[in-house]
C-alpha cells in the first residue's frame, strides 16, 4: 500500500484540486448540486476513458523510460506532463479550431467558452485528419517493434517469428502501413480521401524522423558512455512526447461524445493523462516489465489495433469502448501468459 502511494500520490493530490475546480465552476454555472453532480460524473468517466484508451501507452512508455537516466526520467515526468496537459489536451483542440476556422487564439478560446456546439463541430470535423495522423504514427510504432530482428523473445510465437523474418527488408513495415493507408482512403470521399492520404503520410514522416533524431542523439551519447543507453536522453524524451500526442488524439475526439465544454474535457482528461505518467514510473520502478517477459509484447499490439481502429474511424464510426477494451484484454492476456510462463519455468528451475 505504501509502495502504491509513494508512485501514485501526486495523481491522487490532482486529482482532487481538479475535483475541487470542476465543482466550483459547475456551480458558478448551474448553481445547483445536481449541476456539480453531473459535472463531476462526466470530469470521472472522461478520466477512466483516457487510462483505459492509453494503459498500452503507460507500457510502452515505461520500456522506454527504464532505459533513460533518471534526470530525464524527472524531466518527463515534469516538462512531459505540462506538454501532456497543457499541450495536447488544451491547446490542441483550440489549434484545430484556429486552422480549420481561420481564427486567431484569442477568438478560438471565445469560441470554445461561449459556443462550444460550434466548436465541437470544428474539431469533429477535422477527424479524418487526426485519423490519418495518428493512426499512421502509432502503427508504425507497433509494427516496428515486431519487426525488430534483434528480437528475441515471442508470444504469439508462429506470427511473431513470421514478421522477424522480414526485418532484413528494410521498410516493409513502411510498406504495409502504406498500403492500409491507400485502402482505406479508397473507402472516403475525394476530398476526404486526400486530407487522410496527406495526414497518413505526415504521420509516417513524423515517426521517422523522431525515430532518426533518436537514432543520431543515442550515437552521440554512446560516444560519451561506455555502454550507451538505447533511447535515453533528448531522443527517448521526444520520441515519448510524440507518442503521448497520438494516444491522446482519440481521447480527445472521444471525449465529445460526453461534453462539448472546453474546460471540463480539459480536467478530465488531464486527470487521466497524470495517472497515466504514474503508472508508467510505477512499471519502470517496479521492474514490472522484466518480471512478466510478454507484457510488452501484448502492449504493442494493441498499440497496432488501436493504430488501425484510428485509421478505420476515418470511415466507420467505432465507440472508445471498444477501442479500449480491445487494448485491455490484449494487455490481460499477456500479463496472463507471462504470469503462466513465470510459473512453468520457476517450477522447471526447482526441479533442477
Amino acid at each position: 500500500m505504501n509502495t502504491l502511494f509513494k508512485h501514485y500520490w501526486g495523481s491522487l493530490l490532482f486529482t482532487a484540486v481538479c475535483f475541487i475546480a470542476a465543482a466550483i465552476y459547475a456551480w458558478s454555472g448551474s448553481g445547483s448540486v445536481s449541476g456539480v453532480a453531473q459535472v463531476l460524473w462526466i470530469v470521472l468517466v472522461l478520466s477512466i476513458l483516457e487510462i483505459s484508451l492509453s494503459f498500452d501507452n503507460a507500457v510502452v512508455n515505461a520500456t522506454v523510460l527504464r532505459e533513460m537516466d533518471e534526470k530525464w526520467q524527472r524531466r518527463f515526468l515534469t516538462w512531459g506532463i505540462l506538454i501532456a496537459v497543457f499541450g495536447m489536451r488544451i491547446i490542441f483542440p483550440l489549434a484545430i479550431v484556429a486552422i480549420a476556422a481561420k481564427l486567431d487564439p484569442l477568438s478560438a478560446i471565445n469560441l470554445s467558452l461561449n459556443d462550444p456546439q460550434r466548436y465541437e463541430e470544428i474539431v469533429s470535423g477535422a477527424h479524418v485528419g487526426i485519423a490519418g495522423f495518428g493512426g499512421a504514427f502509432l502503427t508504425m510504432v507497433g509494427l516496428s517493434f515486431f519487426f525488430d530482428g534483434d528480437k528475441d523473445v515471442d508470444w504469439i510465437r508462429g506470427l511473431e517469428l513470421w514478421l522477424r523474418r522480414f526485418s532484413e527488408i528494410q521498410t516493409a513495415e513502411i510498406g504495409i502501413l502504406l498500403v492500409i493507408l491507400y485502402t482505406v482512403s479508397t473507402m472516403l470521399s475525394d476530398g476526404d480521401a486526400l486530407v487522410f492520404m496527406t495526414a497518413g503520410v505526415l504521420g509516417l514522416v513524423t515517426y521517422i524522423a523522431v525515430d532518426a533524431i533518436g537514432t543520431v542523439l543515442d550515437k552521440v551519447e554512446r560516444r560519451k558512455m561506455a555502454e550507451g543507453a538505447v533511447r535515453s536522453g533528448l531522443g527517448g524524451f521526444l520520441y515519448l512526447e510524440v507518442l503521448d500526442a497520438s494516444f491522446s488524439f482519440d481521447g480527445v475526439i472521444g471525449a465529445f461524445a460526453l461534453s462539448n465544454n472546453m474546460i471540463i474535457i480539459a480536467i478530465g482528461l488531464s486527470i487521466g493523462a497524470l495517472f497515466v505518467r504514474s503508472m508508467t514510473v510505477h512499471l519502470v520502478r517496479a521492474g514490472t516489465l522484466t518480471k512478466y517477459r510478454f507484457l510488452e509484447h501484448g502492449a504493442f499490439w494493441a498499440i497496432i489495433a488501436l493504430g488501425l481502429i484510428m485509421l478505420l474511424s476515418a470511415q466507420f464510426h467505432i465507440p472508445e469502448t471498444i477501442t479500449g477494451l480491445i487494448g485491455a484484454v490484449l494487455i490481460g492476456i499477456s500479463l496472463l501468459w507471462s504470469m503462466r510462463y513465470n510459473r512453468r519455468h520457476g517450477a522447471e528451475e526447482e526441479t533442477a
